[in-house]
């Protein structure tokens, strides 16, 4: 078996295309352009590319953003002040607080700050709650990233053994709700698990974002799998690498996404995705777009 590449950027690039059909055709209708406020703490280089990928991107769909660079000792009074002025703007429909931040902000209520209208991250606790009660509104990116991939390629998840490496808030929680909603069962492993192969060595879906470069061997993956590599790690060399490894894993697995190419273009068009779903709910009424969207089971 040789497994098939997950095109995630071919898959992206169609589901921006639908975002920006659909903003055009409500700009022609009299509304304004959605707006997306992006907020950058410090030059840390990682995350000055990532900022420029999604302005662009913003761009690329029809969507303003307008960028708001701080230094990197600024203070967590002025951040809050800085994000509710953004939260009374009216113009301002998502709020993207680029992470990681400096060590004197890691504080979790600095995500609670954000108008969780606005929260196009999906990060925000009421955002997460209503994602548990399976009635969610805007979805963490990654997470709904995933689920739109394996809709593309028709993976079926309802009693599919489904193991998630890696337990964040922002990867590993969210998509360990949104999977056992779609009808999985559900195991999510993180630094204390014994045993990790056992647990991998039974996955139907495996996704892996713990961010060690090629800790999945590939003679652990089950025959026919679908595997999903959240990991972006740099080698010394200077080439990106994920979580699995690749070609062995490719002998084994049904589906597999590539590092990169795979899951980060659709975590960007989830942004996109979520900025134009939050400007619909605030101008026209709660009517959403009418783009592609996963939905749970």
């Amino acid at each position: 078996m040789v497994a098939q590449r997950i095109d995630g950027k071919s898959i992206a690039a169609k589901i921006r295309a639908e975002i920006a059909a659909e903003i055009q055709t409500k700009i022609q209708r009299g509304f304004r352009q959605p707006g997306l406020a992006v907020i950058l703490v410090g030059d840390d280089p990682a995350s000055v590319i990532y900022v420029s990928r999604k302005r662009e991107a913003c761009k690329e769909v029809g969507i303003k953003s307008v960028f708001y660079p701080l230094s990197n000792d600024v203070s967590e009074n002025e951040l809050h002040a800085l994000i509710e002025q953004l939260n009374q703007d009216k113009t301002i429909d998502g709020i993207l607080l680029q992470l990681p931040l400096p060590d004197h902000l890691h504080n979790p209520k600095i995500l609670e700050f954000i108008d969780a209208s606005k929260d196009v991250d999906g990060f925000h606790p009421t955002n997460l709650g209503r994602l548990v009660q399976n009635h969610p509104y805007l979805r963490s990116c990654t997470p709904l990233g995933i689920m739109n991939l394996l809709k593309e390629i028709k993976v079926p998840c309802r009693g599919a053994e489904a193991v998630i490496i890696g337990n964040s808030y922002i990867v590993g929680t969210p998509m360990a709700i949104e999977l056992s909603q779609a009808g999985c069962t559900v195991t999510v492993c993180q630094r204390f698990t014994r045993q990790l192969d056992r647990h991998v060595k039974r996955a139907d879906i495996l996704i892996s974002a713990a961010g060690v470069p090629h800790l999945i061997k590939g003679d652990w993956i089950k025959e026919g799998a679908t595997v999903i590599d959240v990991g972006i790690n740099r080698l010394p060399n200077g080439t990106l690498t994920g979580d699995v490894e690749f070609d062995e894993a490719s002998k084994r697995a049904a589906w597999i996404t590539p590092v990169p190419g795979g899951v980060g273009p659709m975590t960007v068009a989830m942004l996109l995705q979520n900025t134009l779903t939050a400007f619909c709910n605030r101008s026209e009424n709660n009517q959403l777009p009418n783009i592609f969207f996963a939905k749970n089971a």
